[in-house]
């Protein structure tokens, strides 16, 4: 049927003013009973265009091109009318271009669902192992996709490490009960003059979302993972933190926040915390009496504490050693970069905790400690203490300290007899030779991959610096000669 018989047909019904008043942009009835004349009409107009014979597409637009001028040339004389016409055609082809984008989104769909091996459910724990960058990504798929990719198992885990930070609040209510863990801001820090373009402000709306409704969405997390993320004013860091009791696993990386009403929260709230690794940047990991005092409280008032990590803390001697006395379960024990422990904790701890659990021990690029100290622990591994360790890691890119205070960078360790007597236990103290070779060298190979990543960009700063400063040096004693 033709869009010249169109017209007419619509002129005969209710006159050529009220033409275009009776082609609703309503979709039709769906019952056939409630189908009126114009409907029917518009059904068989329809039929008919659908039912056009095959030819080339030239073809095709030259027919609706003479049938359109002839829709115009009956319709009026007035260029109201024949506007109103024109817009009205353009009208419908849209809604034939929707209507036909709807079927073929259909099609897919089931395509896919026929196609795709995985039930639902499964696809669901799929996509709840995916970053949410990705899960975004294939929820856009297609409609199955985003179907499973709506369910709130899919959104237990969100990461945004990598994708947008104005999205938390949205998935976190997404996921709902679901919600299980959340990773926010960037692992490692960006250097340069131009700050972090997309930092996540902690005083904002993003986490306090867990707060809401008595604190009904942070009771369901378990482990939260903030890296570098801006200023954290301690009141919000407290808030949150507070209404997250069944917390396990908690990393806070690159932290403003005051530690001591950190430790307090967390001695308070976070009873259940097996995982506590906090990464400081110089100088806020100063630790003063007070500080320490809640922090040893936070380890013995936490039973089921087995791993943690304190980078870059500035702690001493007597504080490790009372963190490791305090602990009942501590297996991993991470001081890496902390300037004043030089290992003489490590003699009373073979004395006093010869049944300690630690399995781990990681005191990578401590500037302060002495080669006297680590041969003392050999010894005293040699002599059956420290029963349960299994990995030590006393690597660093400036060596050991010597009896003489000079830099060693080949200690003389019993390491071949401590593999006759403890082959279960391994021993990782590596030093570069040469400045100018320097590398840094990450240990054992379970190590956690983002710790390892953001040791070996702090260590490459600081090598970046001290080179700058012996260059410096350098330029004035040129100037003085």
């Amino acid at each position: 049927m033709s869009l010249s018989c169109c017209w007419n047909l619509s002129k005969q019904k209710s006159g050529e003013d009220k033409t275009l008043s009776t082609f609703s942009l309503m979709d039709p009835p769906t019952s056939p009973a409630a189908q009126n004349p114009s409907s029917l009409h518009s059904d068989s107009i329809i039929s008919s265009l659908l039912s056009f014979p095959a030819s080339t597409p030239f073809s095709i637009a030259c027919s609706f091109d003479r049938e359109l001028e002839k829709a115009l040339a009956s319709a009026s004389d007035d260029a109201s009318v024949q506007d109103r016409l024109l817009n009205r055609t353009i009208q419908l082809a849209s809604l034939l271009l929707d209507s036909t984008e709807r079927c073929f989104r259909k099609r897919a769909s089931a395509h896919n669902s026929v196609s795709w091996v995985l039930p639902p459910e499964l696809t669901v724990k799929v996509f709840s192992k995916l970053d949410t960058k990705s899960l975004m990504q294939a929820a856009a798929c297609c409609t199955m996709f985003n179907k499973c990719a709506m369910d709130r198992s899919s959104y237990a885990h969100i990461d945004l490490t990598t994708a947008d930070n104005e999205v938390v609040c949205t998935m976190i209510h997404r996921a709902g009960k679901e919600l299980r863990s959340i990773k926010l801001g960037h692992v490692t820090r960006r250097y340069g003059p131009e700050p972090n373009p997309n930092p996540i402000w902690f005083n904002g709306p993003f986490l306090s979302s867990l707060s809401y409704n008595h604190g009904f969405l942070g009771s369901r997390l378990t482990s939260l993972r903030l890296y570098n993320v801006g200023p954290m004013h301690y009141n919000s860091l407290s808030s949150v933190l507070s209404v997250c009791s069944n917390l396990t696993d908690l990393r806070i990386v690159g932290s403003n926040s005051p530690y001591m009403n950190l430790f307090m929260t967390l001695s308070k709230k976070c009873r259940l915390i097996e995982h506590l690794c906090l990464v400081s940047y110089h100088p806020l990991g100063n630790i003063d009496a007070s500080t320490a005092s809640h922090l040893i409280e936070l380890v013995t008032k936490s039973p089921n504490l087995t791993s943690l990590t304190l980078l870059c803390f500035q702690l001493t001697n007597e504080i490790v050693r009372n963190l490791v006395e305090s602990s009942r379960k501590l297996k991993y024990l991470n001081l890496s970069r902390s300037p004043k422990i030089d290992g003489c904790f490590l003699r009373d701890l073979g004395n006093s905790c010869k049944e300690s659990p630690l399995e781990t021990l990681i005191m990578r690029n401590c500037v302060k400690l002495e080669e006297k100290e680590v041969l003392e622990l050999c010894n005293s591994l040699l002599e059956g203490n420290f029963k349960f360790i299994r990995h030590i890691d006393v690597s660093s890119n400036n060596g050991l300290v010597s009896d003489d205070g000079r830099r060693s960078y080949k200690p003389k360790f019993p390491v071949e007899k401590l593999k006759e007597e403890r082959p279960d236990v391994t021993l990782v103290a590596d030093f570069p030779l040469e400045r100018s070779g320097k590398r840094y060298h990450v240990g054992v190979e379970g190590d956690d991959e983002e710790l390892r990543e953001i040791e070996m960009m702090e260590a490459k700063n600081d090598e970046e610096e001290n080179d700058d400063d012996d260059d410096s040096f350098d330029d004035d004693d040129d100037d003085d000669v």
